[in-house]
């Protein structure tokens, strides 16, 4: 048994950006080949003309994704919020144009490359749906934080982030559908990535329920010392 429950926790604490890492990993490594052949490397991927016939919005969907999932692992962590300088507070100006930057050139590949067999209608209008709520999640993000609404704004940063690190498990949960199915069969691929993003964005709101518990005592806390006090203190909800 740990003689030190802080140190523990501490220890468990990490395991969440590890993981999420982890799973980012999957798109990521498949990004970083995709990109090699795209400045001239091997082919090491099968050749696509979604990704060479329009390679900009490829290569910023890639680079942004890549920062989006890994610099915003670490924003899990209570210890890098603390502090007026803190990591949190820096990290979030590049994760929120990383996050646009995602979101928008997913969208416009959708909509605009050359989609390889299996991509059908259903998917697309499931890749629009996500995408467009994506982009709601950091404006909504982006107008609490100016609020000063520090709870909500994360709360719609978690639901951001959830979604753009959804490749991940869909890479996970096309698996079986291929298997089955076939790597072209248009509703099996459909339902497995939007199942995919379905169950990240039920882990993300876990994770704000549990959160908005934990700040409840905090918040009677601050109510009790502002009315013992006489001030005010400023919303967070």
């Amino acid at each position: 048994m740990d003689a030190n429950p802080q140190a523990q926790r501490s220890r468990n604490l990490w395991l969440i950006p590890t993981g999420l890492i982890l799973l980012a990993m999957i798109p990521i490594i498949s990004g970083s080949l995709r990109l090699t052949q795209l400045s001239g490397g091997p082919a090491i991927l099968p050749e696509a003309a979604r990704f060479t016939g329009s390679p900009l919005p490829v290569i910023l969907h890639i680079v942004s994704a890549t920062i989006f999932s890994i610099v915003g692992a670490f924003q899990f962590l209570p210890g890098l919020r603390r502090g007026r300088h803190s990591w949190h507070k820096l990290a979030g100006r590049f994760l929120i144009p990383a996050g646009l930057v995602v979101a928008l050139t997913g969208i416009w590949m959708a909509t605009f490359s050359a989609l390889p067999a299996g991509d059908g209608p259903l998917l697309h209008g499931i890749r629009l749906v996500f995408g467009s709520y994506m982009v709601v999640s950091i404006a909504l993000a982006v107008r609490a934080i100016i609020q000063r609404r520090f709870v909500t704004h994360g709360a719609w940063m978690t639901r951001a982030y959830a979604l753009g690190v959804a490749a991940g498990t869909q890479a996970l949960f096309l698996i079986p559908g291929s298997i089955i199915f076939g790597s072209a069969h248009e509703l099996s691929r459909a339902i497995a990535m939007g199942a995919a993003w379905v169950v990240n964005l039920a882990v993300a709101e876990l994770v704000i329920r549990r959160r908005a518990r934990r700040a409840r005592p905090r918040d009677r806390v601050q109510v009790s010392l502002s009315t013992a006090t006489g001030r005010s203190q400023p919303s967070l909800s």
